[in-house]
């Protein structure tokens, strides 16, 4: 069973559906919408600050999500993929937002909706992003537009195959 651990006085609370891997961690202040998965090794630290994440979100194995105390938060909207070991720190992600493996998303950063962040990529503090768009490299610059077909081929299905995969875990455990 997940780690869910309450503190000061914050306890995680989980909207419908919700998938928590059994060696993943959710503390504190954290709100999870509907259909949300958290994998394996994977860790939702809302202990320092809020953490509030919309519906079909998963954060992926080895993922870190944490915010600095008094300081920043972290906001996710709808249909968000947080790749295998990826960093949000203290950052808004809107909807439809795929951050990609090992990415690191730093303190106030806005990633606007319908836009990847490539895999290894860093966003610095403070980077907001344009909507539509595909951003890479170390610092994070915009690298290309992305259409709304592009985005719901990749985006959308991914969030999509999330919450199927996710079910394959829960029917296991029944």
């Amino acid at each position: 069973m997940a780690l869910i651990k309450s503190v000061r006085g914050f306890t995680p609370k989980f909207g419908k559906n919700c998938y928590l891997a059994e060696n993943s961690a959710v503390v504190g202040d954290v709100e999870m919408g509907d259909d949300c998965s958290v994998w394996f090794s994977a860790v939702v630290r809302g202990d320092v600050n809020t953490i509030k994440i919309g519906n079909r979100v998963n954060i992926q194995d080895g993922a870190v999500l944490h915010t600095l105390y008094q300081k920043s938060t972290i906001e996710i909207g709808n249909d968000v993929s947080i790749g295998h070991n990826a960093v949000i720190h203290g950052a808004a992600l809107k909807d439809n937002v795929l951050v990609g493996m090992g990415a690191i998303i730093l303190d106030g950063a806005i990633i606007e909706s319908n836009t990847v962040i490539a895999a290894g990529s860093v966003v610095k503090a403070g980077t907001i992003t344009e909507p539509n768009s595909v951003w890479a490299g170390i610092p994070a610059l915009k690298v290309k537009d992305i259409s709304p077909e592009q985005t719901a081929e990749l985006i959308t299905r991914t969030a999509k195959n999330y919450v199927m995969y996710a079910g394959w875990f829960q029917e296991s455990a029944e």
